[in-house]
């Protein structure tokens, strides 16, 4: 399986981000790691492994992305107002500045998206916050209300980044294309917040799949085994 490190230099974040892509041809996926992770996160876990063989195959072309949660939703030495910020920014790198390389490197209108645990709530928040840029999401023990993280702040740049709050508010003919798929697991802490964005997703009509596993936990080997089940569907 062909690896690729890549560093990127992002003007909206003023600073290189580093990334792995995986495979040398296939559909785009963006893979977002856990709280705090870096960019080998998902290597080192052997999520790749898991997808080796839709890699090795073409069928898709993996691209793990640094976060830079410790400069916004996990920067506690940060005001919150400055974190939000910073975390927006982060959003401009991804829809202005990697989104449209990986779109014209890979020949495709849109890519697909995912993470487990934290890593699942950037894939979610940014699809739902660019509907346009995506045509899969995949998350596997997220969570999504990220207003735990800021002690009681709000504002405007937080409801935008918070999918409870403002996707009843959201609309776009692309949710109804989005290919969605949410992992959970039986005993996974995070089991609620995906009935939870469940039941959000069917009041708005939006299509969508819940894959809750009977006996697991929020762990890599529960995540392992969604993810290639998720990947075959693009």
């Amino acid at each position: 399986m062909h690896e690729q490190h890549r560093r990127f230099y992002s003007h909206h974040l003023g600073m290189d981000l580093d990334m792995l892509v995986f495979g040398t041809w296939g559909y785009p996926v963006v893979i977002f790691p856990t709280s705090g992770g870096r960019h080998y996160e998902a290597r080192d876990f052997n999520l790749i492994e898991a997808a080796r063989p839709l890699v090795e195959a073409g069928r898709v072309k993996l691209y793990c992305v640094d976060s830079i949660d410790r400069y916004s939703w996990y920067a506690k030495h940060l005001e919150p107002a400055v974190r939000v910020q910073n975390h927006i920014l982060y959003d401009r790198f991804l829809c202005e500045e990697l989104v449209p390389q990986l779109q014209q490197e890979c020949n495709v209108d849109k890519i697909a998206v995912a993470g487990s645990s934290f890593g699942g709530y950037h894939a979610l928040n940014f699809a739902f916050r660019h509907p346009d840029q995506v045509a899969h999401l995949f998350t596997m023990g997220a969570a999504f209300d990220i207003s735990q993280f800021l002690g009681g702040y709000h504002d405007e740049n937080v409801y935008y980044n918070n999918p409870p709050e403002f996707m009843p508010g959201a609309h776009s003919e692309h949710f109804q294309w989005m290919n969605i798929i949410m992992g959970t697991a039986e005993h996974d802490f995070c089991k609620e917040s995906n009935y939870q964005m469940a039941a959000l997703l069917s009041q708005k009509g939006i299509p969508y799949r819940l894959e809750v596993n009977p006996y697991g936990t929020h762990d890599w080997p529960v995540w392992r085994e969604m993810f290639p089940q998720f990947l075959n569907t693009i």
